[in-house]
């Protein structure tokens, strides 16, 4: 079993910046592939950045290459999404997901087994 609890988000105008975390608990994080996903009202979930157990590879969705960049630190069982350049419509509740082995990154909802309780993430014009 793994414990998600993810936390920055809030309020930000457009062009700002937020860094998300999700902290990990229970289960070995360390071999775990991590994802971010997010959703708007009315919108089904989307794949943002998922990032492989080492670290040695990540993938961001179009829309947000170049300005969200996805980490981890294993030691502190903890990944992240820095999130640069923010639009309005960047605004949506974000999720950070894991699952339960593999060696790569993995972007569909449907592959990963455990998820957080979401942060709420608002962008103004």
């Amino acid at each position: 079993q793994v414990q998600l609890v993810e936390s920055g988000g809030g309020l930000v105008q457009a062009g700002g910046s937020l860094r998300l975390s999700c902290a990990a608990s229970g289960r070995t994080f360390t071999f775990s592939p991590m994802g971010w996903f997010r959703q708007a009202p009315g919108k089904e979930r989307e794949f943002v950045a998922a990032i492989s157990w080492n670290d040695a590879s990540t993938y961001n969705v179009a829309s947000v290459k170049g300005r969200f960049t996805i980490s981890r630190d294993n030691a502190k069982s903890t990944v992240y999404l820095q999130m640069n350049s923010l639009k309005p419509e960047d605004t949506a509740v974000y999720y950070c997901a894991a699952r339960t082995g593999g060696s790569r990154y993995y972007t569909a909802p449907d592959e990963y087994t455990y998820w957080g309780q979401g942060t709420q993430v608002t962008v103004s014009s």
